[in-house]
């Protein structure tokens, strides 16, 4: 009887140790196929003053939570323009740094105009923010596209601001670009097209800097808190992303984000 029973209870433990090993396994691929995807810059144009824009705004956070597309990892990037301000509503995270990203986009598309919501991709593609098959297409097709390697390094804060080094390929055709962003915001609109409702939005861009690309190089960098420094979610997680830029095309030749605690 005991023999039996030490049998039984060799092969309960051997299955459970082939269970265990295919769930590490399982989480190896898992893991493996995060590390496989490719980052992919999506940049949403948008502003709380713009009826059109909420849908664009749930588009960027589903992107960003659900990371669905196939073989990318969507870095978001939220970016209020300010030439809505006027319509009765002042959108608080708006920025002239952004109107004037956006209008260097508008004149490398051809655009007769700049709008809202507008996506960009990688730098390569722009479409209507809200169109969510278009903006899934041109991801999924920047992610067929090899980056450079890209990466943060000794990233914290200091006195509202953030200091880090970034390691990739020096290139004098390139440009590296670093935005800081609020994880997440929210803000109860009063007046303007979307007055009466909760706004929701997420990597909200509060503060953008461009460096020649051989910062790089490992080097200290710096870039100011700005408005995260003193707005009303200042103790929540913000997100550095980095990105360099190629100069002729204004292609994303790499990028790559973190999180801050503050």
């Amino acid at each position: 009887m005991s023999s039996i029973w030490g049998l039984k209870r060799g092969l309960g433990l051997a299955w459970i140790g082939c269970v265990l090993a295919i769930a590490a396994s399982a989480q190896s691929a898992q893991n493996s196929a995060q590390s496989a995807r490719v980052p992919v810059l999506v940049e949403l144009f948008t502003s709380e003053g713009c009826s059109d824009c909420p849908p664009a705004d749930r588009l960027l956070g589903e992107l960003d939570q659900k990371q669905s597309v196939p073989g990318a990892h969507a870095i978001v990037l939220s970016e209020h323009v300010t030439y809505w301000n006027h319509d009765g509503w002042i959108d608080p995270f708006s920025m002239p740094e952004v109107d004037q990203r956006q209008t260097e986009y508008g004149e490398r598309f051809r655009l007769d105009s700049i709008y809202t919501p507008q996506a960009v991709v990688d730098g390569t593609t722009q479409m209507v923010g809200n169109n969510a098959p278009a903006v899934t297409r041109a991801i999924a097709a920047a992610a067929r596209q090899p980056k450079e390697p890209l990466a943060i390094n000794d990233a914290h804060w200091d006195n509202g601001t953030a200091i880090f080094t970034v390691q990739g390929r020096a290139d004098s055709n390139a440009k590296l670009i670093v935005a800081l962003a609020a994880d997440a915001t929210q803000s109860e609109v009063k007046r303007g097209e979307n007055a009466g409702r909760t706004l929701h939005h997420v990597a909200v861009v509060r503060a953008i800097k461009e460096f020649n690309a051989s910062a790089a190089d490992g080097r200290q960098l710096r870039i100011s808190g700005g408005p995260l420094s003193h707005e009303k979610d200042a103790a929540g997680p913000a997100r550095l992303v980095v990105f360099l830029v190629d100069r002729k095309t204004e292609h994303v030749t790499g990028v790559a984000e973190q999180s801050l605690n503050r």
